[in-house]
This record gives structure tokens, C-alpha cells and sequence, in this order.
């Protein structure tokens, strides 16, 4: 059995080469350069050094995660075939070196690797640059940029910018970040000598460079008071801050109990955003909604109960267990299938035994009609329900009929129950039409305003006040209201 041993090249100088890393490459029996594209490639070779490249491998390879997964596996299996292989990569093996991860996993318990250490790129850039790093820095592949975020409010380094075409597919993630006059470094052969490069420029000429290359990396800095859009974390300390002794008396005076009435009333505000069409309304009565959520986890945590990211744990671990249908072997071809996988996998979470329980556990603070409508639709998961809306209308029917035998007697409790009975029977057959029902009668209430609206007006261009017409003839501008198109595109009036 053979042995791996993984170097670093260090950022290009062979002068920052340590003498331990020199012997080993200077002895190596079989020596693997995982590119030839560095600066001290050719002072190998003018030394006589023997070594492979692995640069093939990207000319054939689709992504570069298959690059890597190759160049892996070829080292893994050339040493489980009985050669020491010494396994080189630029700079430090483990600074964003994606292929040096897959052979440490790959090779567990099979093949012993030793890593021996060099100055990495991220030390020449940092020194080139005269940052200090302690005030936080996070480290970003170019390539790996859908799964590596940059942080606004420390440094980030972007590495492998190695093209124009790369450069701007980095200059367009960061816009979604930074503003784009934000200014940055790019930065090429940091530490090399006699070829590094350096410029300070605003974001948005990233991919007018001329002279990137393989070496090429980008250096940003901390842009607390730059970033393009707040985050979530901008919000919660906030809301900190508003809170506390030096922020807001009514902010910290507050407690769940006292901003319950705020929560529902912002939750109205958004459907009236929605129903409104208006973008930027939607958007400001979202955050409405979001600052509710932020003010009780900070009550929340003031008094040691939760804190946000228990709020957010919960409901990532929610929607992953709530959707065996997409994470799990349930299948579900349908949007019926889908909730009927929810209502089961929330059964077991809860530990609901019968569906009278998943029934009494619909929350009795809910609007009535949207309740009812709840009810209806977890009864009918389990076969309870009409087979079409027809029979949903023939109860409505019959509820009616109940109702014109009451309604005239001094029976108070029997009338209420008759009228509750037509209300949900309406309500089914609005389910089954899919139609919200509060919503529906929202849209009734204001269209019963306008036309109220218009009568007033048309009474008044008569010099007549409405308490002063009788009934009939306010029924005749009615009527005429009915007829009226208040709307573009209204066939309802």
C-alpha cells in the first residue's frame, strides 16, 4: 500500500517554499501537479524535476466538480496501487482546495496521507494588500459561488477569477450584494515577484480587466454601510437596539400579549396589498409582517425562552418533515396528493390519533369563516364531503327552507343556529368553487360601499339627503348603481 503525501506550491515565489516541502518534491518518487498553470512550475522543471499534470483532465471533464473528482480519484488509486505519490497544488492544500477535500474523505481508512503546509495565496493577498485579518474574512471559490455567499460586514476574497467570462459571472452575484460603485480590489500573482499586480476599482468595472488570469483574485471589503440590501441580522439587532434602555419607551413596553392585534392587522394590510396589485405595497406590509416576527423573538429571548434562529430551525425542520412527498419516498403526482402527505406526516409529528383531533386543533382565534372553511376541507381529506359542489348547493337549499321556518318565531337560539347552519353550508360550496370565502365577502363589502357611494352622490346632485328619501326611491338609485360600471372592465356593476 502506497502513501499520499499533499503539498502546497505556495502563491508563485519559490522563496516562500519551505526547505521541508523543497526535499519532498526534490525526492518524489511520483509527483502530481494538480495544474501546471503556476509560477513555480517552471523553475521545476529547469531543476529536472519529474512530475505529472493533471491540466488534462480539465480540457475533458464538463464542470469543474468533476475535474476535481477525478483528479482524486487517479491520486487515491495510485497510491492504493503501492506508489507514494506526493500530490502538489498551489498555494496551501487546505485553502480552497476543493480536490485536496475529496482525497482526505476518499482515502479514510484505506491510504494514510500527511499534508505538509506552504504560505498560502490568502497570505501574499493579505500582505500585498496590508489587511488586517483578524477584524474577519471569508474566503469565496468564483466557481462555488452559488453555494458560497459573500458576508457584507467582514472582507471577503474571491478566488479563481481566471477569466473575463468568470469575472462578470462574480461581478453579477456581488451586484445582488454591493452596491455597484463599491470599491474593490483585483489583485494578480499576489507575492510573485516582478509579476504582481494590483487595482483598486469600483465593482462594476470587474469584467473590464484585461489582464486576469489563472492567478487572479478579488479582495473586498467590509461594506456594512455599502451593502446593496439589509439582511436579517441587520433587523434583529434593530430591533435590539429599539428595545433597549437607550431606544424606543414603547418598543421595550411591549410583550406577545400587547402586539397580537398588531400582527393581525398587518396580516390584513399584505391581503390588502395583494388584492391591490401594488408591488411596493406588498413589499412594505411584508416587512410589517417580518418586524412582528423579529419583536417577539426578541421578547423571546430577552426572557431566555428562544431566539430567532429557533424560530427559523424549526421551520426549515417543519417544511423538510411536512414534505416526504419531495424529501422522503412518498410519492405525490397532485396538489390533492401533496396535502394529504402534509396532514399525514403533521398527524405523526403531533401525535394526533383520531381526525377529530386534527379538527378541534384548527386554531379558535381564526376568523369563523376561514375556520369553517378548515374544517370542511380536513373532514373531506378523509372522505367526508360532497361528491360534487351540487350537493354542497342542495344543502344550502335546505338550510335556507330551515331558516324561512324560524325566522319569524321569538326562537332566538333556534334562529342563530339556522343561520350558522346557512353560513357554513355557503362556505362548502365556496370550498368546493375554490373560492375563499372571506375574501369573497370582502370584495362584497366594498362593492356594497361604491354603489352605497354612488346613491349618496346622485341624491345629493338632486339637493336630497338620504334620511330624508324613503326606501323606494333610494331602491331606485340603487338599481341604477347596479347598472353602472365603476371599474374598467367591470361586468359586475
Amino acid at each position: 500500500m502506497g502513501k499520499i503525501t499533499i503539498i502546497g506550491l505556495g502563491p508563485g515565489d519559490y522563496n516562500s517554499l519551505t526547505i521541508k516541502v523543497e526535499n519532498i518534491i526534490k525526492s518524489a518518487e511520483n509527483l502530481i501537479l494538480r495544474t501546471s498553470k503556476h509560477p513555480m512550475v517552471d523553475r521545476l522543471s529547469a531543476m529536472g524535476v519529474k512530475f505529472e499534470s493533471c491540466d488534462y483532465i480539465y480540457d475533458s471533464a464538463d464542470t469543474f466538480e468533476d475535474v476535481y473528482e477525478t483528479i482524486s480519484q487517479k491520486v487515491l488509486e495510485k497510491a492504493l496501487g503501492g506508489k507514494n505519490v506526493v500530490y502538489a497544488v498551489p498555494g496551501h492544500p487546505l485553502a480552497a482546495e476543493k480536490s485536496v477535500e475529496l482525497i482526505l474523505d476518499k482515502a479514510k481508512g484505506k491510504v494514510e496521507v500527511e499534508i505538509e503546509g506552504a504560505m498560502s495565496f490568502i497570505d501574499a493577498v493579505t500582505a500585498s494588500l496590508r489587511v488586517d485579518i483578524s477584524s474577519g474574512l471569508k474566503i469565496i471559490d468564483a466557481l462555488r459561488m452559488d453555494k458560497q455567499k459573500p458576508d457584507t460586514d467582514c472582507g471577503n476574497i474571491i478566488t479563481q477569477v481566471y477569466s473575463k467570462l468568470v469575472a462578470s459571472e462574480v461581478k453579477l452575484i456581488l451586484m445582488d450584494y454591493y452596491k455597484d460603485d463599491q470599491k474593490i480590489c483585483i489583485i494578480k500573482a499576489a507575492g510573485v515577484e516582478n509579476q504582481e499586480k494590483m487595482e483598486w476599482i469600483p465593482l462594476y468595472e470587474l469584467d473590464s480587466i484585461e489582464w486576469v488570469d489563472y492567478l487572479t483574485s478579488v479582495y473586498i471589503p467590509p461594506a456594512s454601510e455599502n451593502k446593496r440590501f439589509k439582511t436579517i441580522d441587520d433587523l434583529v439587532n434593530l430591533m435590539e437596539t429599539l428595545r433597549s434602555e437607550k431606544g424606543c419607551p414603547w418598543d421595550r413596553k411591549q410583550n406577545h400579549e400587547s402586539l397580537k392585534p398588531y400582527l393581525l392587522e398587518e396580516c390584513y394590510e399584505v391581503i390588502d396589498a395583494i388584492e391591490s396589485g401594488d408591488v411596493d405595497q406588498l413589499i412594505e406590509e411584508l416587512g410589517d409582517v417580518l418586524l412582528q416576527v423579529v419583536f417577539h423573538c426578541q421578547i423571546g429571548r430577552e426572557a431566555g425562552e428562544f431566539h430567532i434562529n429557533d424560530v427559523i430551525t424549526n421551520l426549515i425542520h417543519k417544511l423538510i418533515t411536512r414534505h416526504p412527498h419531495v424529501f422522503g419516498d412518498v410519492e405525490a403526482s397532485d396538489e390533492s396528493g401533496a396535502l394529504k402527505s402534509w396532514e399525514a406526516s403533521k398527524r405523526d409529528e403531533k401525535q394526533i390519533d383520531t381526525y377529530t383531533e386534527v379538527l378541534k386543533a384548527i386554531p379558535k382565534a381564526m376568523s369563523p369563516l376561514l375556520r369553517s372553511y378548515k374544517v370542511q376541507e380536513k373532514a373531506a381529506l378523509v372522505g367526508f364531503d360532497w361528491p360534487d359542489v351540487d350537493g354542497a348547493m342542495a344543502k344550502v337549499d335546505e338550510e335556507v327552507l330551515e331558516l324561512k321556518e324560524v325566522y319569524k318565531t321569538a326562537k332566538k337560539d333556534k334562529i342563530e343556529e339556522e343561520i350558522g347552519d346557512l353560513v357554513f353550508a355557503v362556505v362548502n360550496v365556496a370550498r368546493f368553487l375554490k373560492v375563499q370565502p372571506e375574501f369573497a365577502l370582502v370584495k362584497t363589502i366594498e362593492k356594497f360601499i361604491t354603489r352605497f357611494s354612488y346613491i349618496e352622490e346622485i341624491a345629493l346632485t338632486e339637493g336630497k339627503k338620504l334620511e330624508k328619501m324613503t326606501l323606494e326611491e333610494m331602491d331606485l338609485l340603487w338599481n341604477k348603481a347596479k347598472t353602472h360600471k365603476f371599474y374598467k372592465n367591470d361586468e359586475n356593476y
